[in-house]
């Protein structure tokens, strides 16, 4: 739920778009019990501004049907909290639609706060396979994908060429060159999103599930992280923070200070999303044209990111269900979705987007991009997930401070989200 500045094609390209999806999906109305009236979309802050124009398009030709954007915070936790807090008061919710993070789907599904959605009305065959998974509890629908995300490992790809040597594709030759090759140009070696919040899990789950780990099963039912994998997977990020090729400083970063580092020319490598490879390609960037992208690398070869994004979901107590699922389909149409990437460098969920000769020159890091998402898998489901969250921030922070051993670190997990899972 990271935006970058992507260049705008203007309101009347939107208006056009509008016009066509209304014509085109008209029959989205069919079958859906409830009202229609204005709405209220919540989301995380947008940092790039795209999201109002594309509202405006959508208010333009539903004037009876508007949508009022309210921003949250930019930060992933500070909205959870804002969303759940306004959730729990039931009818007197003032959010209509909202556009969470594909983790919370399973919380706010068993919560009962988001409605069940009817498949046929939205073209899930249209979708990346895997993001279809993010939006669903108990075998249900419950939200719509709206966009996606994979990690990627950034790195300069004009000093690795001095060198000689290709990217990293396993763990070895990232340590090796971030400790090699890096001090020779002044450059710290490699940095992740590891200060203790939602960042932290992501980084933490990617590193266990790249080795063959995994953290939860069953939903949140069954814990599944005591294994040689995970014990592997924080050892190797506790490893960096020990051996210096991951600096200390890296603890205190988050999407931007990691992304600001990399693009100030600071850093080797760097695992972000890929709004971070736009905004360093950007004009003006100190390292623009001198990057690359490559998946995660792994023990033994390619790694397995998680699977980011957010998904749309209308709150059960909304007045006007049938209007919120009529701007469900609009926002994830094919035309919007276009949108979504050029206008706000978002990875859009829309699988024949990622082979489009126009939009691959403009993106080069899309074929990359589509290979992460397709082998990525989804943070841990559980309808406890903000408390299954913290618990890996706390325990794994631990172990790359080195307050406690990796082994300990991943037997401690274990204990704690046992004692999560049965509350």
């Amino acid at each position: 739920m990271r935006w970058i500045h992507a260049a705008g094609r203007g309101l009347l390209v939107l208006v056009v778009v509008m016009t066509g999806y209304v014509t085109s999906g008209a029959h989205a109305d069919e079958g859906t019990a409830g009202g229609r009236g204005p709405l209220t979309l919540a989301t995380a802050g947008d940092l790039t501004n795209y999201l109002d124009p594309l509202l405006q398009g959508w208010n333009r030709t539903h004037p009876g049907e508007k949508v009022t954007l309210v921003e949250l915070p930019d930060s992933a936790d500070e909205t959870h909290a804002q969303m759940v807090t306004d959730l729990r008061g039931g009818d007197r919710s003032r959010f209509d639609v909202l556009n969470i993070d594909v983790s919370w789907t399973s919380e706010f599904a068993a919560a009962g706060w988001i409605r069940p959605l009817p498949r046929d009305r939205f073209p899930m065959q249209g979708f990346l396979k895997p993001v279809v998974d993010t939006a669903t509890y108990d075998n249900r629908l419950y939200a719509v994908p709206y966009v996606t995300n994979a990690g990627l490992l950034l790195y300069r790809k004009d000093i690795l060429a001095k060198e000689g040597v290709p990217p990293p594709r396993t763990w070895a030759e990232l340590e090796y060159d971030a400790k090699t090759i890096a001090p020779k140009y002044g450059l710290d070696g490699y940095a992740g999103q590891f200060l203790p919040y939602e960042g932290l899990t992501v980084n933490a789950a990617e590193a266990v599930y790249s080795a063959g780990g995994s953290i939860l099963g069953d939903e949140g039912a069954r814990v599944t992280v005591d294994s040689a994998a995970a014990r592997e997977g924080i050892g190797f990020l506790a490893r960096g923070v020990r051996e210096g090729w991951i600096p200390k400083k890296a603890l205190t970063y988050k999407e931007e200070e990691s992304k600001q580092a990399f693009q100030d020319g600071r850093l080797l490598f760097l695992r972000n999303w890929p709004y971070a490879y736009v905004g360093a390609s950007a004009k003006g960037s100190p390292v623009a044209g001198r990057i690359g992208a490559v998946p995660l690398p792994g023990p033994d070869g390619p790694g397995r990111s998680v699977l980011g994004g957010s998904n749309l979901a209308v709150n059960t107590h909304t007045r006007h269900p049938d209007s919120a699922a009529r701007l469900l389909a609009y926002l994830t149409s094919e035309p919007v979705q276009r949108q979504v990437l050029t206008r706000g460098a978002l990875p859009p969920v829309r699988a024949a987007l990622y082979e489009d000769p126009e939009l691959i020159r403009r993106f080069p890091y899309l074929p990359t991009l589509r290979t992460s998402v397709l082998h990525a898998a989804p943070r841990p489901k559980s309808p406890r997930y903000d408390q299954v969250s913290l618990v890996v921030q706390a325990v794994v922070h631990d172990a790359m401070t080195g307050h406690e051993t990796p082994a300990a670190a991943v037997q401690r997990l274990a204990r704690e989200l046992a004692a999560v899972s049965s509350r």
